[in-house]
């Protein structure tokens, strides 16, 4: 097995919906730990708007075997259309968020 450790980043809804994925992520061992930053507002384009919310920020320590099955996971358990599942250790994302990326900003 190898030793990579991974830190993913993911934004929710509400503090609520950070903490109820979070202890989904440990109760199901795809994750060590979480951290949650509460509150953040983020600024974005959707549907050819200018959107901003506050959302809460899952910070996900992992391994990188779990990699394919927690991102299936929090897809899954997720609300938005998109949810971005940001790889902070290889600066990768899951495609749909990065196609989402890629059609804001070119």
């Amino acid at each position: 097995m190898q030793n990579k450790i991974l830190l993913l980043y993911v934004p929710l809804p509400s503090y609520e919906s950070a903490m109820e994925m979070a202890q989904s992520l440990i109760n199901n061992r795809l994750a060590a730990c979480c951290n949650i930053i509460p509150k953040v507002t983020s600024v974005y384009s959707w549907n050819g708007k200018i959107e901003n919310s506050e959302e809460s920020v899952l910070i996900i320590k992992t391994l990188e075997i779990k990699l394919e099955e927690i991102t299936l996971f929090i897809k899954e358990k997720h609300t938005y259309d998109v949810p971005c599942i940001l790889n902070l250790n290889q600066c990768t994302v899951n495609s749909s968020y990065f196609d989402w990326m890629l059609s804001s900003i070119t």
